[in-house]
């Protein structure tokens, strides 16, 4: 077997289910999940409709590459989403089966094991990203994320060194699981970095489609390329999905843009994984793309839920709005309510609601646990649902500090 196999750490959700193991919440109260960023919203009908037409695709072995008909839809979304000038779907768009397959995949077909390669990542982050270094055999440095940087990754904290053995940066923004959005000026100052250092960049944008401010969706990588441009998108990739954008996580659906010399040598990889997305998928993905009602429809649902929890807890902690996805990234510190894990136990214990401690999601560095004294609430249960449980998490604060002052 692979040793490196024996460096990949247990998931966030084994921990937690191994964390509220033997606890048994008041039978009364019916389990509310906030742990699992999994949309509860309804999928698009037109959806189950396309599938449902063309089910005799599947007696066909389908192109890795995808059909050209996918790619042109794709590159008529990017175009009118991020104000690209062009993106050519035959070498610059590659259709994957969502984005965790790809974003674990693309490690190991970029990544150069004989140089002493090093891999950059968020800190808090999606596990996904350090599983896949550890397994292309790639040594890992975090970019701490906490409050002193805004939640964003801080590319002028990196020691030179660290630059010159850079082979890939993975990035998230809207970031998981703060929600804090890269500007297009950050954007071009790690551009920049990768033009001095030659590494690829690895933008994961699966949260893109969902934002607060209906005037202001978080920019993009290719966009930032576009602006100065930088139309053959040298050194940059972007990951983007249908789970979270049109409540399609089943589908497992998504596509990789960007530098179309790497990802002709991703498609090469690819074709021996054996990862072809299945036609019926790639014709539902085809109508997904091409429809923005219902994503718009999305976002409304995700806005009512902030504005409710805003509206509850509000007063009993600090809650900020993220500019992007769908998490609340909040701050527990506070001494009477304990630590992030026991924050957690007791809330599932006394309330069944389930939310996620947030030092599972980052790693010790530089003495510290960016994630520690942090729970992520994912705000994927329907509209009530969600605001049950902001009452719920309201009325054990109160409790937790009253007992605490007793």
């Amino acid at each position: 077997m692979n040793t490196d196999l024996e460096q990949l750490q247990q998931y966030p959700f084994e921990r937690l289910s191994a964390l509220c193991s033997g606890l048994e919440p008041p039978k009364s109260l019916k389990n509310i999940p906030l742990s699992i960023g999994e949309p509860k919203h309804p999928p698009p009908e037109f959806i189950a409709r396309t599938i449902a037409a063309s089910m005799e695709k599947v007696s066909v072995y389908p192109n890795t590459k995808g059909t050209t008909e996918l790619r042109q839809a794709i590159s008529i979304w990017l175009k009118n989403r991020f104000n690209l000038n062009s993106i050519d779907p035959e070498s610059q768009i590659l259709p994957v089966n969502g984005t965790r397959e790809a974003l674990f995949a693309f490690a190991q077909a970029t990544i150069d094991r004989s140089n002493s390669p090093t891999v950059l990542m968020p800190n808090p982050f999606y596990q996904i990203y350090e599983g896949a270094s550890i397994l292309s055999g790639a040594n890992i440095y975090f970019l701490n994320c906490d409050e002193e940087t805004g939640y964003l990754t801080d590319f002028t904290s990196v020691p030179e060194k660290i630059w010159r053995t850079c082979q890939l940066i993975y990035i998230c923004s809207p970031g998981n699981p703060s929600g804090a959005v890269l500007s297009n000026s950050k954007m071009h100052e790690l551009i920049k970095l990768a033009d001095k250092y030659d590494f690829i960049i690895a933008s994961d944008e699966c949260y893109s489609e969902i934002y607060y401010n209906e005037e202001k969706p978080p920019a993009g990588l290719l966009e930032a390329c576009s602006i100065i441009r930088r139309y053959n998108y040298k050194r940059c990739v972007v990951f983007h999905s249908l789970s979270k954008r049109s409540n399609l996580p089943g589908l497992r659906s998504g596509f990789v843009a960007g530098d179309a010399d790497i990802l002709e040598k991703f498609l090469k990889y690819r074709t021996y994984h054996g990862c072809a997305m299945p036609l019926t998928t790639q014709l539902a993905s085809i109508a997904a793309w091409n429809d923005e009602k219902h994503v718009q429809e999305n976002r409304r649902k995700y806005r009512q839920k902030f504005n409710d929890f805003r509206e509850i807890l509000g007063t009993t902690l600090p809650l900020d709005i993220p500019d992007g996805g769908f998490y609340l990234w909040m701050n527990i510190s506070p001494a009477e309510l304990g630590s992030d894990e026991s924050f957690c136990q007791n809330l599932y214990l006394q309330q069944n609601v389930t939310v996620l401690p947030g030092r599972y999601l980052g790693r010790l560095s530089k003495n510290k646990n960016p994630g520690e004294n942090y729970v992520r609430m994912a705000l994927v249960a329907p509209v009530h649902e969600c605001r049950e449980a902001a009452e719920r998490i309201k009325q054990f604060i109160i409790s937790s500090r009253k007992n605490k002052k007793c």
